[in-house]
């Protein structure tokens, strides 16, 4: 691995580490680099879920002001994704790398158009609550960890975009704001992450020196994305969210 290549790595890692941290789908800035350097698709899969953990725990530090309060939450929905990202890992060895390509589109676009009527959505089933005298559920209840479950199996697989579809479920099964759903997000992909990796370090083949790269510049990332993102306001950062995720919608047709 040249210098230059060695310097495309990091660079993309301090991008994933930022763009993760405030929306979600910084795969798709890491992953064409790793591929562009020579590495087989599941290594570069594999390098790169070993590689943005550390940012993914950076984000999530970055955010523990929103975190306050939520660590019951945090404890049950970490659970459905420690199991989907297991599965997802087991899955990514198990099946063709392009056994995704199809659905992958089909979810992130899915998930855009739950963030955009979220709002909507929420004010329809609070509606729906006062009439009938019930409450939300502070953790979303079963729907929400299955859902959750559903999409770190596919977090676990290749990990783009994931955090735009954890925004999504949350946001429409939760009643917090914005900002401290992007905080639960972030800790989830962390675990989800930490969770494939610790299976890929003795079932699947990587790159040390790109997983090393695109930890510290995700770890830098992180940090940069969490004084970004907190500062927005719900509408733009919802339309941050809408604005990536079409561009990842865009790079995944491409590819």
């Amino acid at each position: 691995m040249s210098i230059w290549e060695m310097l495309a790595i990091f660079a993309a890692g301090v991008g994933a580490g930022t763009i993760n941290t405030i929306v979600g789908s910084g795969t798709l800035i890491t992953f064409p680099v790793l591929l562009a350097t020579g590495l087989p698709p599941v290594t570069a899969t594999v390098s790169n879920a070993l590689g943005l953990i550390p940012g993914a725990v950076s984000g999530a530090i970055g955010y523990r002001k929103e975190l306050a309060g939520q660590r019951d939450r945090i404890l049950r929905l970490s659970l459905a994704a420690a199991t989907g990202g297991f599965c997802g890992a087991v899955l990514l060895l198990a099946l063709p790398p392009t056994a995704f390509e199809t659905i992958v589109p089909v979810l992130v676009g899915l998930a855009l158009v739950l963030v955009v009527l979220q709002p909507r959505i929420t004010k329809a089933v609070q509606r729906r609550r006062d009439r009938n005298g019930s409450h939300a559920s502070e953790n979303g209840g079963p729907l929400l960890f299955v859902a959750l479950m559903l999409a770190s199996v596919y977090g676990g697989y290749f990990t783009a975009a994931q955090g735009i579809i954890y925004v999504a479920l949350m946001g429409m099964l939760l009643n917090d704001t914005l900002q401290r759903i992007n905080a639960t997000k972030n800790v989830l992909a962390a675990v989800v992450n930490s969770i494939a990796a610790l299976f890929f370090v003795f079932a699947a083949e990587f790159d040390w020196t790109a997983v090393a790269l695109i930890a510290v510049g995700s770890t830098l990332g992180g940090q940069i994305g969490a004084k970004i993102g907190r500062r927005l306001p719900p509408a733009m950062l919802r339309t941050v969210i809408v604005a990536v995720g079409t561009l990842a919608i865009v790079q995944l047709l491409l590819r």
